[in-house]
């Protein structure tokens, strides 16, 4: 079955839930057997849905290993490329760089060409185009660097001007004088915080000619990295890492505080999202937990309409109100005080990468196990620059009961 098809079965099963609940609800409330009947209907939609998430992240990985390996010859032949790339970004660098990465002892050649790369704590930057892949797989494995403004720093603090209150207009009388009423501004300063993993690869793997180590390392990084980074962007305190949406301070503003600990009414998702000033619903987007969507899909507004809606065609997100639905398990789950719901314009989260990854081999250390240590460390560092671009959702503090309908 295609993907596609796997959507429209989804669809469908979530109309003949709709109706299945139309049909049997009495009093509000459904019967235990009906309720059984509808658990498992709801278990084969989130099967479906898992299943789409898997074959959509079977696509991006077979997109990624078919791209060509080599650029393709575009200079005529005995014509010096004038264009030719230097420092990181050169073909030497990149061939020296992966030569170190395998090699126990590094050649005289080798060691020549990676000085432009030398980092002071004895690793190498990692060549301009593999950066550029580390970042794109971090993409895939963080949502968050999906909706959020990322920059590049080279180094040092960099310092964003924002708006902190807005200058207006007035009427003015014939030849009367114009009031005074400048923008004022603050600045954001945005840093950058040490990530780092250690890889082990076997020297068997590592002296293989057909194992690529740069696919290998590629993956693992942007999976250790990654689910740090989405971590802290949602749940850090700034202290030796970003600062996350979810902190109390420099976090984003509580829009809603719901009336029960345990439970969210349709008109509270419906207040959040009015919270949010009307020019950054345009752009905006609902970031919550899975779990928690589970338990807002039987949510109505005031015509009967579901809140939630899910998605018809590949490639397109669900969307509560009308503005897409992304998930994270980092996005706290329906608790006493929690707050579980984001709904914002989420490229005012800046993310600033300083540039240059690195890399050191580590060859002895793991010698008695045969194996071959990388230590890969990047600095980056993520800030929300304008806090009423964000609004959450908190759970109240305390166990009170609700019904999570409206």
């Amino acid at each position: 079955m295609t993907k596609q098809e796997l959507i429209e079965k989804r669809a469908n099963l979530w109309k003949g839930m709709n109706a299945f609940l139309e049909a049997q609800k009495k009093d509000d409330v459904l019967s235990p057997e009906d309720d059984a009947k509808y658990k498992e209907m709801e278990t084969r939609f989130d099967s479906l849905t898992n299943e789409i998430k898997r074959m959509e992240r079977m696509e991006a990985i077979e997109a990624e290993l078919n791209k060509p390996q080599n650029a393709p010859i575009v200079n005529k032949p005995m014509v010096a490329n004038e264009d030719e790339k230097q420092g990181r970004a050169s073909k030497n660098y990149k061939k020296s760089f992966w030569n170190a990465m395998r090699s126990k002892a590094i050649r005289p050649e080798v060691a020549d060409a990676l000085q432009i790369g030398t980092d002071s704590e004895g690793g190498y930057l990692v060549p301009d185009e593999y950066e550029n892949t580390l970042v794109e797989a971090l993409e895939e494995e963080n949502i968050f660097r999906k909706i959020a403004h990322v920059i590049n720093t080279s180094s040092g603090d960099r310092k964003i001007p924002v708006v902190a209150s807005k200058g207006s207009a007035s009427w003015v009388d014939e030849e009367g004088t114009i009031t005074d009423s400048d923008d004022a501004f603050n600045q954001v300063s945005i840093g950058a915080y040490k990530l780092g993993t250690l890889i082990k690869v076997s020297n068997e793997l590592l002296n293989d000619s057909a194992f690529n180590l740069e696919a290998y390392i590629s993956k693992e990084f942007a999976r250790r990295i990654g689910t740090k980074e989405e971590d802290a962007f949602f749940n850090g305190n700034g202290t030796g890492k970003p600062t996350g949406i979810f902190n109390a301070t420099g976090g984003a503003q509580v829009g809603v505080t719901t009336a029960s600990a345990t439970a969210i009414t349709a008109d509270e998702i419906i207040d959040l999202f009015y919270s949010l000033k009307a020019p950054y619903r345009k752009k905006a987007v609902w970031v919550l937990n899975d779990s928690t969507v589970k338990a807002i899909r039987k949510l109505k507004d005031k015509n009967d309409n579901y809140l939630w809606q899910p998605a018809l065609t590949a490639g397109t997100p669900d969307t509560i109100l009308g503005r897409p639905v992304y998930t994270s398990s980092y996005v706290p789950s329906i608790a006493a005080g929690a707050k579980t719901i984001a709904f914002g314009d989420f490229s005012y989260y800046w993310i600033a990468d300083r540039q240059g990854r690195i890399f050191k081999k580590l060859s002895e250390l793991y010698a008695a196990t045969d194996q071959t240590g990388f230590v890969a460390t990047q600095r980056v560092d993520g800030k929300l620059v304008l806090p009423e671009a964000i609004k959450v959702l908190q759970q109240k503090a305390g166990s009170t009961s609700g019904t999570g309908s409206n």
